[in-house]
């Protein structure tokens, strides 16, 4: 075997690593860069490796920085099958062609304004480009050996990030190597935990938190603070959410201080992001794989108003608070809840919260560092309105709990890369498992190819 790092090195996004055995080139997701102007380039350069060449894709889950370079691929010849889980293809099926829809509509935005340096700008890619991707998808169930001939199988398992997300393990009869995804928390309030895996002998693991530990404290409590100082400021609380995941969390734990009386029950709670709605509506379809009953998951969905329309989504600029708006995308880096924060990031009464990680060179990580204003559409936005982070609502685990999952195999891999994490947290997961564990870890460059004996 024969891996080559194509993204998520020295970045948490741009998930991409090629695998070659004998014959055949499988693509390991299929992943959007993200943030630094630099990274983003990237999704616009030609591929390294020629799409019709590659037989097969697996996707270990659904985000963008995992799926949303699957259009790209396939505009550029790819034909193969793409394996994924059934909770996966559910999602890619209304996350794909949203990132499609909002590409168009900035480009659109950015040729009606005039403030794009290209003349036309033009998106990555189209709805239709999407819909070519969906087509090839190909679900498949957890925990079953699927054969891509030539003498490789792969297995999906749950790794508790969201719905559907999975390590991907891949076998030639001779060697295996587990792809980790992104790795759920143990103690996660909506998702199932990890699974042990005991063995493989090559290990791709995320370091997203490699430096970090989250905090043990109750997010609740913090949640209600800022909520009601929010509300006696008659301000309004925008929470950038990532539609998948953080959107039902953040809703479910909105349900639960309105049921205890910790936070108002008449304070308007608006979800503004179609596909976090269609997600919402998907999330009750596998109970399996989280913890929340049929009538939890009721009570989740109607916490909220649902913003639908265009005209629905302008109003909420012009309303007064106190509001809660839950809206798309997580890093502030594009999506509806752009909008909002051209309308509220400038007030003193309001409140921009963070509930996931910020990925370098975007907007939601500008805001964390202090930036007094930020760049939209062209032009700057003073940042006046109060901003404010809770970190252990992330989906990922921290270092911590990962060195808790290594554990639980049976032997050390030959080596172990560490990916998906920006430098200093990737060294520090690296020094954090040569410390505890005593295996042998690298943490591989953009481009790099390893032999895997």
């Amino acid at each position: 075997m024969e891996l080559t790092f194509l993204g998520a090195t020295g970045t948490v996004t741009g998930s991409k690593y090629l695998l070659k055995s004998g014959n055949r080139q499988i693509l390991i997701d299929c992943g959007l860069f993200q943030g630094l102007k630099q990274l983003r380039l990237r999704n616009w350069a030609k591929l390294p490796v020629n799409p019709a060449k590659i037989d097969t894709v697996i996707l270990t889950h659904a985000h963008i920085d995992h799926s949303g370079y699957l259009p790209v691929l396939v505009k550029n010849g790819f034909l193969g099958r793409v394996y994924c889980s059934e909770g996966t293809a559910d999602l890619c099926k209304i996350m794909l062609p949203d990132a499609a829809h909002l590409q168009e509509e900035e480009a659109e935005y950015a040729n009606r304004r005039g403030f794009s340096k290209h003349h036309p700008a033009l998106p990555l890619y189209t709805k239709e480009d999407a819909e070519n991707a969906l087509s090839l998808l190909t679900p498949v169930h957890f925990e079953q050996d699927i054969d891509l001939g030539d003498g490789l199988t792969f297995r999906l398992s749950p790794n508790g990030h969201i719905l559907g997300s999975a390590f991907v393990r891949i076998h030639n009869q001779k060697t295996s190597v587990l792809f980790s995804g992104d790795i759920g928390r143990s103690n996660d309030i909506l998702m199932r935990p990890p699974v042990r895996i005991k063995q493989a002998d090559y290990l791709l693991i995320e370091s997203t938190y490699g430096n970090r530990l989250h905090q043990n404290d109750d997010p609740k409590v913090k949640l209600t603070a800022i909520i009601n100082k929010t509300v006696k400021r008659k301000g309004v609380v925008v929470i950038p959410v990532f539609a998948v995941g953080r959107a039902q969390e953040l809703l479910y734990y909105i349900y639960l201080l309105k049921e205890s009386g910790a936070i108002a029950a008449d304070i308007p709670v608006y979800l503004n992001s179609p596909m976090a709605v269609d997600a919402t509506e998907i999330f009750n379809l596998y109970h399996g794989e989280h913890r929340l009953s049929a009538e939890q998951c009721s009570a989740l969905f109607s916490t909220a108003h649902v913003v639908n329309s265009i005209e629905q989504s302008k109003a909420l600029n012009e309303a007064k608070g106190p509001m809660i708006i839950l809206s798309a995308s997580g890093m502030a880096s594009g999506g509806r809840v752009v909008h909002h924060l051209k309308a509220f990031a400038t007030n003193p009464k309001n409140t921009i919260l963070f509930v996931g990680f910020q990925a370098a060179g975007t907007r939601g990580a500008s805001m964390l560092d202090g930036a007094e204003s930020i760049k939209i559409h062209g032009e700057y936005i003073p940042v006046r309105a109060h901003i404010e982070l809770i970190s252990n609502l992330s989906a990922h685990a921290d270092y911590s709990e990962i060195l808790n999952w290594l554990a639980g195999f049976e032997s050390a891999p030959k080596k172990t890369f560490i990916v998906h994490g920006e430098p200093v947290a990737a060294d520090a997961m690296r020094r954090h498992i040569e410390e505890k564990l005593h295996w042998q870890v690298v943490v591989p460059e953009y481009m790099q190819t390893v032999a895997l004996a």
